[in-house]
């Protein structure tokens, strides 16, 4: 698969979230353990959930950064298109939260 394409930019700014979610989840919770941080209660569970997502969306940040020094335009216009479908996703998902 070619490095500068539409297709490759996609599936890095499809993947490259998760990971990143599933790193903060974990860094979150090694802090947790330390006693760095405090133990999640049910009126911060939320909060600290749209947290890690939002942290996890500008992870594509770091790959976009990459691609635009190394001049790859179309990779980087491909990371674009899952980063807006993550935080219109995001956007939906704490409406609630952030709109009331």
């Amino acid at each position: 698969m070619e490095r500068n394409s539409l297709l490759m930019g996609f599936v890095i700014g499809a993947i490259t979230p998760v990971l990143g979610f599933y790193l903060i989840e974990n860094l979150f919770d090694l802090m947790t353990q330390m006693g760095w941080m405090d133990e999640v209660s049910m009126s911060t569970g939320s909060k600290r959930y749209r947290t890690m997502a939002l942290l996890a969306i500008c992870c594509n940040l770091i790959p976009f950064n990459i691609t635009k020094i190394k001049k790859w335009d179309e990779s980087m216009r491909g990371i674009v298109f899952p980063t807006l479908i993550y935080v219109g996703a995001w956007i939906y998902t704490f409406y609630d939260q952030l709109f009331v």
